[in-house]
C-alpha cells in the first residue's frame, strides 16, 4: 500500500516537472543554447572565453540592445515594428546633418554645440514613431503594413539629407557616448545597460507595464476592463521609434561616420533579439530579461563565429537557423499554452 502511494507521489511529481518544463521552454531554450554556444567556443578558441572578449561582446551588442528595448515592448504588445533599422538610421543621419549646419544654443551666455541637433534628431525620430502610432491605431493599418510604409520613408529622408555623401561629425556629447569611456568601460554599454535596466523596471512595476502585458496576453479582455487599448500601443510604436533613434545616434558616433544603409542589419539582429531571447511574438509572455538573454546568445554567436574563421556566408546561414529554431519553440510554446487553458 504504501509503495504504491510513493509511487502515485513519484508519477505526480514527474508530472508536475514536466509540465513545469514545457511552460518554462521558452525561457530555458535560450539560457541552454547560451550555455552550449559559450562553452564550445571556449573550447574552440583558447582567445573566446577572455575578459576582454567579454568586453568586446558587450561593446558590440549595445546598439542591438537600445533598439531592442523599445522593440521588447512592441512585440510584447503583439505587434511589430519593421521600420526601427530605418528609423536608427535618419536620426544618425540627422544629428550629423543638423551638426553640419552649426546649429546651437546659448544659455547664459555659454555657446551648447549639437545641443539643438540632439533635440531635433529625437523629435524626428518621436515623430516617426507617432506617424506609426496613428497609422495601427486611428486608421487601422496593421503594424507590419504600416512599419513597412514608414521603413521607406525613412530611408527616403535619409537619402534626402546624406544625398550619397558620408558625414562625420556628431555632437560632443553624443561623440562620448557613442565612442568613449570611462574606467575602461565604453559609455555606450553604460547607455545600453541604463536602457535595458529602465525598460525592465518600466515592464516589471508600472501600471503602463501591466497594460502591455495585458494587451498583450488578451487584447479583447483588456478592453472590456476598460484599458485604452489604442493608447497603449501607439505609445509602445513611439518607444520603439525612439529607442531606434537613440541607438542610431549613438550607433553613428561608435562606427565614426554617419552614410546611407549603415543599420541594415540591425532589423534583423533586434528581431532576433527579442525572439531568441523568448518574448512571445503572440503577445503577453517574456521581457527584457529574455531580450538580454538573446542580445548574449547573438553576440556569443557573432564573436564565437569570427574566432574560429568560419566562413561569413555560413555565418549567415548559422543565425538564420537558430533564429528560425527560435520561432519554432515559440509557436510550439504558445500551442503548448493553448492547450493548458483548454
Amino acid at each position: 500500500m504504501a509503495s504504491s502511494e510513493t509511487a502515485a507521489a513519484t508519477d505526480q511529481r514527474a508530472r508536475g516537472l514536466a509540465s513545469f518544463l514545457r511552460s518554462q521552454m521558452r525561457n530555458i531554450a535560450p539560457f541552454l543554447t547560451l550555455i552550449f554556444l559559450s562553452a564550445f567556443f571556449a573550447l574552440a578558441s583558447p582567445s573566446f572565453a577572455t575578459i576582454d572578449n567579454l568586453g568586446n561582446i558587450l561593446t558590440q551588442v549595445s546598439v542591438t540592445g537600445i533598439i531592442a528595448v523599445g522593440l521588447t515592448f512592441v512585440i510584447l504588445c503583439a505587434e511589430i515594428d519593421l521600420s526601427i533599422a530605418s528609423i536608427a538610421n535618419v536620426t544618425g543621419i540627422a544629428v550629423a546633418y543638423f551638426t553640419l549646419q552649426e546649429t546651437y544654443v546659448n544659455i547664459a551666455n555659454i555657446p551648447l554645440p549639437g545641443a539643438v541637433a540632439i533635440l531635433l534628431s529625437i523629435l524626428l525620430c518621436a515623430a516617426l514613431g507617432l506617424v506609426n502610432a496613428l497609422g495601427l491605431t486611428v486608421i487601422g493599418i496593421p503594424s507590419f503594413i504600416m512599419t513597412l510604409a514608414m521603413m521607406q520613408i525613412a530611408a527616403g529622408i535619409s537619402a534626402l539629407l546624406v544625398r550619397g555623401q558620408i558625414a562625420y561629425k556628431v555632437p560632443s556629447l553624443i561623440s562620448t557616448l557613442g565612442s568613449g569611456s570611462i574606467g575602461g568601460i565604453p559609455w555606450i554599454v553604460i547607455v545600453a545597460a541604463i536602457m535595458l535596466l529602465g525598460g525592465h523596471l518600466v515592464l516589471t512595476y508600472t501600471r503602463f507595464g501591466r497594460y502591455v502585458y495585458m494587451v498583450g496576453g488578451n487584447r479583447e479582455a483588456a478592453e472590456y476592463s476598460g484599458l485604452n487599448v489604442k493608447l497603449i500601443l501607439g505609445a509602445v510604436m513611439i518607444i520603439s521609434a525612439v529607442c531606434s533613434g537613440i541607438g542610431g545616434m549613438l550607433g553613428v558616433a561608435h562606427f565614426g561616420s554617419a552614410q546611407q544603409n549603415e543599420f541594415d542589419t540591425y532589423l534583423l539582429d533586434s528581431i532576433a533579439a527579442v525572439v531568441v531571447g523568448g518574448t512571445s511574438l503572440f503577445g503577453g509572455r517574456g521581457g527584457i530579461g529574455n531580450t538580454i538573454v538573446g542580445l548574449f546568445v547573438l553576440g556569443v554567436l557573432n564573436n564565437g563565429l569570427d574566432h574560429v574563421n568560419i566562413d561569413s556566408f555560413l555565418k549567415i546561414l548559422i543565425r538564420g537557423l537558430i533564429l528560425l529554431a527560435a520561432l519554432v519553440i515559440n509557436v510550439y510554446a504558445q500551442r503548448l499554452r493553448e492547450k493548458a487553458t483548454e
